[in-house]
């Protein structure tokens, strides 16, 4: 399989991890991209367009990133709080006053972010309809009764996050959150990147599916999940098996129509060049100098927030304000990195200490939620270059 586009000096075992997922690990179609120090050093691409097709991945196609999307959110809170524009301490209320039904007054702007919210799940789940209509979404949202006590605990918000997030960002701003994100991030970084895919992209995007491992346990990386994981996976009625449900049923993610709606949790697009860019914006300033974080807000996204017993995902799990953290469950490249995967395959993150910038996205989703092999493989790849 032929493997598409450059690396730099030194980096040339990423191209080789690349290839050998297309080999061993069963990738259809796939790119990586990673920049240091604001330059890009890894800009990769292989396979087919489409997960059940044959036109080839080109430069420049684009899949659905799943909760890849929420890192790139994550991000736009932060920047309303560095411009001074949204007050992480506040009560949700201040800002979102219907928010304050059902025992939830006391919820700050930051609980959100950290999952620690108690609303990872819906009495009533949406259908895909409703989840497409923002308005819809968020009160549903806003009427939920906690799980927990808001602050007192933390567990996975898998869609909800994206309804709070995407609210606040309106009430906040008067603006749609993927129109926010268009003008104040992707656009000012030149990252293609989409909330709510516009329709002049779309010949570009590819079809994705979940796919099976290779047949050969021996040639996969296998994590198989304690019992206590796989438990909660398989009965209806545990909170993990809710808070993915919370849209039911599952949308079709190659529906257009699901691809030009707004889902801050999970229906974002880009290229793996577009994912890395944002990142690399985070941290320091890309190519013609633009940079979205100061050195203050890059340090606030890596300090942790919520750790230990996800009740959702009923694993260990480290968070940011939004951004999941390096750890057992999601190794990023060291301590100090912070990011977001996409359950099934993709993955966006910055790691401050060493300038590094990581976009993967695919068009094959497996069974992973927070530690996909083929991404794992380019990381470690990335880490024995940069990480001596």
């Amino acid at each position: 399989m032929d493997v598409n586009g450059t690396v730099a000096e030194g980096f040339e075992p990423v191209r080789e991890a690349f290839a050998r997922n297309f080999e061993v690990l069963g990738e259809r179609g796939a790119a990586v991209a990673v920049y240091r120090g604001g330059h890009k050093v890894v800009d990769l691409w292989g396979g087919t367009k489409d997960v059940d097709g044959t036109e080839p991945w080109q430069r420049g196609t684009a899949q659905i990133v799943r909760s890849a999307t929420k890192g790139v959110v994550a991000a736009a809170l932060l920047l309303l709080r560095q411009r001074g524009e949204l007050d992480l301490d506040a009560p949700v209320g201040e800002y979102w006053p219907q928010y304050k039904a059902a025992g939830k007054e006391r919820t700050r702007v930051w609980h959100l972010l950290a999952h620690r919210a108690g609303v990872p799940a819906l009495d009533r789940p949406l259908t895909p309809a409703r989840a497409l209509d923002p308005v819809a979404a968020a009160e549903a949202v806003a009427a939920q009764a906690p799980v927990w006590e808001p602050g007192t605990d933390h567990g996975y918000h898998a869609q909800t996050y994206g309804w709070l997030t995407g609210e606040l960002v309106r009430r906040v701003t008067g603006r749609e959150i993927g129109d926010w994100i268009a003008d104040e991030i992707a656009g000012p970084v030149g990252a293609e990147l989409w909330l709510g895919l516009p329709a002049g992209e779309t010949a570009r995007v590819g079809r994705v599916a979940q796919v099976d491992p290779p047949a050969d346990p021996a040639a996969a990386l296998r994590i198989r999940p304690k019992r206590a994981v796989a438990d909660a996976y398989a009965d209806p009625a545990s909170l993990t098996r809710r808070a993915f449900a919370a849209i039911t049923p599952q949308p079709d993610e190659n529906d257009p129509a699901y691809r030009a709606a707004v889902l801050p949790a999970s229906n974002g697009i880009a290229t793996a060049d577009g994912l890395a860019r944002v990142y690399a914006s985070l941290i320091g300033e890309v190519d013609d100098g633009t940079r979205l974080f100061t050195p203050e807000t890059a340090e606030l996204a890596g300090a942790e927030r919520s750790a230990g017993p996800d009740r959702v995902l009923v694993v260990n799990t480290r968070f940011g304000l939004g951004h999941m953290l390096h750890g057992a469950t999601s190794p990023l490249l060291s301590p100090a990195s912070f990011g977001h995967p996409g359950r099934g395959g993709s993955l966006g993150f910055a790691d401050p200490g060493t300038g590094v910038a990581f976009g993967y996205v695919t068009n094959g989703f497996r069974k992973s939620v927070t530690a996909d092999p083929r991404a794992q493989a380019l990381l470690r790849a990335v880490r024995n270059v940069v990480l001596p």
